[in-house]
């Protein structure tokens, strides 16, 4: 089966004459403004080998929207990261700086854990 017939809801063969499949639509989710954004900022070691990684979750946007957020934050934190499941994630333990930034950036409604 090729690639673009993989969106087919699982449809197979129909005998059904004037037969069109519906093609399942990807969301795309616009991002809201800042005030509206629900973030948890949080220090996470597990699985990383010991080292601390802190954790941005939360954010409803576009894949495009999170990548230039976490290039951001990575930038403003001097430090490396990458996003990931939904995650943007930030190596050490930066949680007061990305903290400081977000609300600069209007961000409002942000809780650290």
């Amino acid at each position: 089966m090729s690639k673009n017939n993989r969106t087919l809801s699982g449809i197979v063969y129909s005998t059904e004459p004037g037969f069109k499949p519906e093609y399942q639509k990807e969301a795309s989710a616009e991002t809201p403004e800042p005030a509206r954004q629900n973030l948890k900022i949080r220090l996470d070691t597990k699985h990383r080998g010991g080292k601390a990684v802190t954790l941005l979750e939360g954010f409803v946007g576009t894949a495009e929207d999170k990548e230039t957020i976490g290039k951001k934050l990575k930038t403003f934190c001097g430090t490396g990261g990458s996003v990931k499941d939904g995650e943007i994630l930030v190596q050490g333990d930066n949680r007061e700086k990305i903290l400081q930034w977000l609300l600069k950036k209007g961000y409002k409604n942000v809780k650290k854990l």
